[in-house]
């Protein structure tokens, strides 16, 4: 159970690396190779609703490739800040704190830090709804009640591909979800999103609370 719950929390927050750095071309620049006109307009539709989505709050339910659920409350503050509060007996707190994104487990006494740039959250915390030149839109799909938009590594460097899921009427992210390398799967979806004003700062504030001579690092 140890690892499972350490690997939920990196599936949120670190999986996969390569493809989702934040630089080059804007998302809705131009239209990726592959897709029609009508997908390009869904993606800029997306890109828009993402540029102007500065604080929210809602729900989240992760589930793992096991089929394992935890729930929590998030809050989203851009550019940059992001914070998913898992319920109990989690004890796992994942935040970002516009730089880097930190994962504390209260239960295991572990603290591992990843650079913002190098998680799925950078691409909707940017400052400017951007994606990295190698990496290219795939596929637009369309749901009764919204639509979702993959994207991956278009230099075939690195496997896996991330889906942002958006629901209409009205527009709203409604999750994600990340398959890595090995294809396994981790899905989060949002629920009760709602925007907000005046997020807490100290919500987006996560410090290594281990004494100064334990070893720190990175998984």
């Amino acid at each position: 159970m140890t690892l499972t719950r350490r690997t939920v929390a990196l599936s949120l927050a670190a999986m996969p690396v390569a493809p989702l750095s934040i630089a080059g071309a804007a998302f809705g620049d131009t239209a990726p190779t592959g897709i029609s006109a009508a997908d390009q307009a869904l993606v800029d539709k997306a890109v828009a609703y993402l540029q102007d989505l500065a604080e929210a709050k809602g729900r989240f339910i992760q589930t793992d490739a096991r089929g394992a659920t935890s729930t929590g409350e998030l809050f989203l503050k851009r550019p940059g800040k992001a914070r998913f509060a898992y319920d109990p007996p989690s004890g796992l707190l994942v935040v970002s704190d516009g730089g880097a994104v930190a994962i504390a487990d209260s239960r295991l006494k572990t603290f591992d830090s990843y650079p913002l740039g190098a998680t799925p959250l950078s691409l909707f915390l940017a400052k400017t709804i951007r994606l990295d030149r190698g990496v290219r839109v795939t596929r637009v799909s369309r749901m009764s009640d919204g639509f979702a938009i993959t994207a991956r590594d278009g230099k075939k460097e690195t496997a896996g591909e991330l889906t942002l899921s958006f629901t209409d009427n009205p527009m709203s992210l409604a999750g994600w979800t990340v398959v890595d390398a090995q294809g396994r799967s981790t899905q989060v979806r949002i629920s009760g999103l709602e925007r907000a004003s005046g997020l807490d700062p100290g919500l987006f504030v996560l410090k290594d609370p281990r004494p100064r001579n334990v070893g720190r690092g990175r998984l």
